[in-house]
């Protein structure tokens, strides 16, 4: 088996702007995606955790995406979050989201209703049967319960379009694992900004990241320079942004990226419940990180 690549270095997990009516705020929305454009990102992602999935309707979900699609205009790939704790639902969602215009598919292991490893290959199973598309396997115990079992690795990724996972188990040990057996087959991305540099170091291909949403350009300039053997840069990235990778996760995912981003005035800070809107003290410790980070003499070139 060859691997297949759908993208080197940094992929922004996109968040999802509301109004504080709750409505989606698509003005808001196009001006994330222009940022992440013109800064170089490698990948987008729609419709994952930071873009509170478990709240959208199918049908805003489908909005995000062709917007999403619109304005990248083939430019980098597009993956669309297609989880569920219902495989059945899953599968369409994998149907539409190809339908629609996606590059690949990333989809989160169930939740709440935990299956056994034959029911986790039976649900990947199905929703690879519903498309065409590459998709991504998304480990994050902390959310789900559960963790993808190495005992069905080798099942799992005999499906002919999974093509690679996104690991947020924060244990670079599975990681490691998992590399050492499938690095020259299987793609894996990190799912958690902290643990980049260590996974890249491992044969990683980069970050579906959150950090990238408010430091893109140097989030991709991270992974690059490692690829590019300028290993010092790499490090020095790594370090300087750590204090607001740290941040970002103060709160509850997306409530600190989305204060952030307001602060910027890229959007609005509202998530929907049963999210709230970041505390006082999450907003001033982001204002003081954003503006030490704003001149380049506080970062390494990127």
């Amino acid at each position: 088996m060859s691997k297949f690549s759908l993208f080197f270095g940094a992929g922004t997990a996109l968040p999802t702007p509301f109004e504080q009516s709750g409505e989606l705020d698509l003005e808001s929305y196009r001006k994330l995606l222009r940022f992440q454009l013109d800064s170089g990102i490698d990948a987008l992602l729609v419709c994952g955790t930071t873009g509170e999935a478990p709240t959208l309707s199918d049908d805003e979900a489908t909005t995000l995406l062709c917007e999403t699609v619109r304005t990248a205009q083939r430019c980098v790939p597009v993956i669309m979050g297609v989880g569920s704790n219902c495989t059945a639902h899953a599968a369409e969602k994998a149907r539409q989201a190809e339908k629609n215009g996606a590059d690949a598919l990333l989809a989160v292991t169930p939740y709440y209703n935990k299956c056994t490893p034959e029911g986790l290959v039976r649900h990947y199973r199905e929703i690879a049967s519903a498309t065409s598309l590459p998709i991504i396997a998304y480990t994050v115990p902390s959310r789900t319960g559960m963790t993808i079992p190495p005992s069905i690795w080798g099942e799992l990724f005999a499906i002919p379009n999974m093509i690679g996972i996104k690991d947020a188990t924060g244990d670079i040990a599975y990681g490691a694992q998992f590399l050492s057996h499938f690095g020259s087959e299987i793609c894996l991305w990190s799912g958690n900004d902290n643990a980049t540099l260590p996974l890249l170091s491992l044969g990683s291909e980069g970050v579906i990241s959150v950090l990238s949403n408010i430091k893109p350009k140097e989030t991709s300039r991270l992974c690059h320079a490692f690829a590019e053997g300028k290993i010092g840069e790499a490090q020095a990235l790594a370090n300087a942004l750590l204090p607001l990778s740290d941040a970002l996760f103060c709160e509850v995912n997306p409530i600190p990226v989305k204060a952030a981003l307001s602060i910027m005035g890229l959007c609005k800070p509202y998530c929907r419940m049963p999210l709230t809107t970041a505390s006082e003290s999450t907003f001033k410790k982001l204002e003081r990180l954003l503006i030490s980070l704003r001149s380049n003499d506080n970062l390494p070139s990127a």
